[in-house]
């Protein structure tokens, strides 16, 4: 009797965490400013490393600044990283981009040395779909001032699945070398964003999807077969 009330104890329990993001389960992450870093990130293949925010002087559009949000890496990590960079303009100056470039610069150099690998460069920006022109126009010339060998990848909106055409979608399949599609805003998974899932798994192009840590997430069967399909991106978060 006892060992059926455990049994019985124990579906409930799997039933009850069904669906919950379990950082354990994935190899790729975010690691952004004043998240700690977590054992998760030792044996993780992919990282996204938040290196700073891209914003206009209050008061002056004109005047932009990057601050600098440099997250350190845990020790004897060999994963592929990404510079990620949190745009709040596209209004970039060249300023701004010498200071990515400069940053880019020496982290390949620390990567060689500590046997490391530096995919690229990640934007995060949250394009309006009515102005995902102007976003593109910004990133073929971002993509003509990187280094050729310097792979580009952004975050997507959920929502660009269903309003997006396919001109659009043939531009960015011409600049960028994946979309990672963000499931979440804020803390918390976006509801009903299963949803969208057809229409993301219909862009054709590269892309992954990311998934905020201790959210929900069912994954719809015909998402492991997609050929454009890269995996998942979790986004750490504190306890």
């Amino acid at each position: 009797m006892k060992r059926g009330v455990c049994a019985l104890l124990l579906a409930l329990a799997q039933t009850a965490s069904a669906g919950t993001v379990d950082a354990t389960q994935y190899d790729a992450y975010w690691l952004w400013a004043g998240v700690k870093p977590q054992t998760v990130l030792r044996d993780a293949h992919t990282l996204y490393v938040l290196q700073g925010q891209i914003e206009a002087t209050p008061g002056d559009e004109n005047q932009v600044r990057v601050i600098a949000q440099g997250v350190a890496l845990p020790d004897k990590t060999r994963a592929h990283i990404w510079l990620a960079y949190r745009a709040h303009t596209l209004r970039w100056t060249p300023r701004v981009m010498q200071i990515m470039l400069a940053q880019l610069a020496r982290w390949r150099e620390t990567a060689r040395r500590r046997g490391e690998t530096i995919e690229g460069i990640q934007i995060d920006f949250d394009a309006r779909t009515l102005h995902l022109q102007d976003y593109l126009d910004f990133l073929r010339t971002l993509r003509a001032n990187l280094p050729a060998d310097c792979r580009l990848s952004i975050t997507g909106l959920l929502d660009w699945s269903s309003r997006i055409d396919a001109n659009q979608v043939n531009q960015l399949k011409e600049i960028v070398d994946e979309v990672v599609v963000q499931t979440y805003q804020g803390s918390h998974t976006i509801t009903r964003y299963d949803a969208y899932l057809p229409r993301v798994a219909r862009l054709q192009l590269p892309f992954r999807i990311g998934l905020i840590q201790g959210g929900t997430w069912e994954a719809p069967p015909y998402l492991a077969t997609n050929p454009w399909f890269r995996g998942y991106v979790v986004f750490l978060r504190n306890p």
